[in-house]
């Protein structure tokens, strides 16, 4: 490189479809030096209700990149149940209000840090962080970003990651999915439901159970779920008895309490009980501290002794608390292969503006079950909320 150009990782480019110029073509090695600008963002004020997310301008300094790190344009952006669960103040590892959440996002690169040199400005990025991602400007560190592929929207990039990556990692790393095997997956048209099953097709002769309202299993039949049980009307254990006497071998628990017992009680010898979530604490917009008691009283109790009587396990999952950058790149990999092979692919119900979010959020009255995922995309920043299901009853 000649002394004459400024290093490819400090430029920027102008993306298409808008956003700022490149940066000047100078002498020095360093860039001009960048006017604030404005970037706006959902910001949680304060725990409580959706009237405390609220949407704010903020003013931002050029940003210094760090070694390792990328400024990313969103173009779409997530909403997660932890995200229901942090605004309640009930998800430990968001920074107290006011904070900025998100954990999941898609969009195009602006800017690079040194020592990035398998990005390049313009790539379209799907990008992990614990928060932030509610905005249109977001560092993040490059180890953090995963190429997309061509043929995947911006809406499908931000609507992948968390849920497909929290699936993937439950089925294949910790309960070992094998042809031939049983899943009962709870919640089997929220967006973890809809990853667990499509990723069970993708190994032959997997029977799948999958909970969810009467409305929503003509969904879940044609996404892979063999065996749709409305857990409104029916006994699911009962159910599943009919079907498969012995029970079943994998079971993926996001509900908690009681559920979590009657999920161990299904369980073939040799199964495994995956927890993965508490969605019966959560029974409206605000802090239940009765369904939260409920919930802790009705935990399934075990010992060594009863685990080695029963011969089965029992693991816990919580995506937000893998810091393995080796396996996050490992399952990602596998995933995007699994998209361009068309074996997965997330399901988008709808889209909404940015601005819209917010009123939304306050003109939402749930019914008993509310099941949804939000996405926020584009330089219009508009904001996907796509229909994943979260189960309020008993789990956005």
């Amino acid at each position: 490189m000649s002394g004459e150009e400024p290093p490819a990782q400090l430029q920027e480019k102008k993306p298409e479809g808008g956003g700022p110029p490149p940066a000047p073509q100078g002498s020095d090695s360093s860039p001009a030096p960048e006017e604030p600008r404005s970037c706006r963002a959902l910001v949680l004020t304060g725990y409580g209700g959706y009237d405390k997310v609220r949407l704010q301008v903020k003013t931002m300094e050029a940003p210094q990149l760090k070694p390792g790190e990328l400024l990313v344009r969103v173009k779409a952006c997530g909403l997660n149940f932890a995200e229901l669960l942090a605004r309640q103040g009930l998800y430990e590892l968001l920074p107290e209000p006011p904070v900025t959440m998100g954990m999941e996002a898609s969009g195009t690169i602006q800017a690079l840090g040194e020592d990035v040199k398998d990005r390049k400005v313009g790539d379209r990025v799907i990008a992990l962080s614990q928060s932030g991602m509610w905005q249109e400007l977001v560092v993040v560190p490059a180890e953090r970003t995963f190429p997309m592929p061509e043929e995947m929207s911006f809406e499908e990039g931000a609507a992948l990651p968390i849920n497909y990556m929290t699936a993937y990692m439950m089925l294949f790393e910790m309960a070992n999915l094998r042809p031939g095997k049983s899943v009962l997956v709870h919640m089997a048209a929220g967006g973890v439901g809809i990853a667990v099953s499509q990723l069970c097709q993708t190994v032959p002769d997997v029977t799948v159970f999958g909970t969810a309202s009467a409305s929503k299993h003509e969904i879940i039949a044609k996404g892979g779920v063999k065996h749709p049980i409305d857990y409104r009307t029916k006994d699911y254990v009962e159910e599943i008895r009919k079907i498969s006497p012995k029970g079943v071998d994998i079971v993926l628990d996001p509900l908690g309490g009681s559920d979590t017992q009657k999920g161990f009680s299904l369980l073939k010898p040799l199964g495994t009980l995956v927890v993965f979530g508490a969605a019966n604490c959560v029974t409206g917009q605000r802090k239940n501290f009765l369904a939260m008691a409920k919930t802790w009283y009705n935990q399934l109790s075990l010992n060594t002794m009863k685990l080695m009587q029963s011969n089965k396990s029992v693991g816990g999952f919580h995506l937000g608390y893998i810091n393995d950058t080796q396996l996050f790149v490992r399952t990602m990999s596998h995933l995007m292969e699994l998209y361009k092979q068309g074996k997965i692919k997330p399901r988008i119900d709808s889209c909404y503006h940015f601005e819209e979010v917010r009123d939304f959020l306050i003109n939402l009255t749930p019914p008993p079950t509310l099941y949804c995922n939000i996405l926020m995309h584009d330089i219009s920043f508009k904001v996907c909320f796509i229909l994943y299901q979260f189960h309020i009853s008993s789990h956005i």
